[in-house]
């Protein structure tokens, strides 16, 4: 019984899924994690979060996705709404380690990010040659689904630094992964 349970659950939308949860289906909940918990652990590891480190925020952020089951509205993917709970979370971690302020003073003082141009190309490496601060940023609003203002406020940064480090990072990006015409994110910059 408990596989053909699973089963019906499996075949269900996610919004289906979070209103069963909402009314204590535990298992309901437990399909949610299964489809997305590969892609918020993925987030946080762009972020800057290592092996179980990554693990950890993923699961207070699925169980403070639960708690706040009924706050889910369906205006966004559920996806989307667990990455953005995952991001504050580690977020707040970053800064109750004192590391963020660390990381900032890294790029904002010059420093030149790490450079592997004999690398296989791909965008787990591309990111981690960014500078720490454009890495967050830039993972942050693409990644977790952020907007430069909610970055900004959960970073307690200007707006206008979280716009500069997503700037540069996506140029370093272009350049790093499509070093003959710097087109592949030209549509994600909004020129135009």
């Amino acid at each position: 019984m408990t596989g053909s349970g699973n089963s019906r659950f499996a075949s269900q939308h996610d919004v289906e899924l979070c209103g069963l949860a909402a009314t204590g289906e535990r298992r309901a909940f437990g399909e949610l994690v299964r489809r997305h918990g590969s892609a918020v652990r993925g987030v946080l590891r762009r972020m800057g979060a290592q092996g179980a480190e990554a693990d950890d925020v993923a699961q207070d952020a699925f169980l403070t996705a639960f708690e706040r089951i009924s706050e889910f509205r369906g205006e966004g993917t559920f996806a989307g709404w667990v990455k953005k709970i995952a991001a504050r979370l580690y977020l707040r971690r970053l800064q109750r380690d004192r590391r963020l302020g660390a990381m900032t003073a890294e790029t904002v003082e010059g420093e030149t990010p790490r450079s592997d141009a004999d690398a296989a190309i791909d965008l787990e490496g591309a990111l981690q040659a960014l500078g720490s601060a454009e890495r967050l940023c830039v993972t942050m609003c693409f990644g977790a689904g952020l907007s430069h203002g909610e970055a900004s406020e959960a970073l307690n940064l200007p707006l206008g630094t979280v716009k500069s480090h997503v700037k540069r990072g996506l140029e370093k990006l272009r350049t790093r992964l499509a070093p003959g015409d710097g087109a592949a994110l030209e549509g994600r910059r909004g020129n135009g």
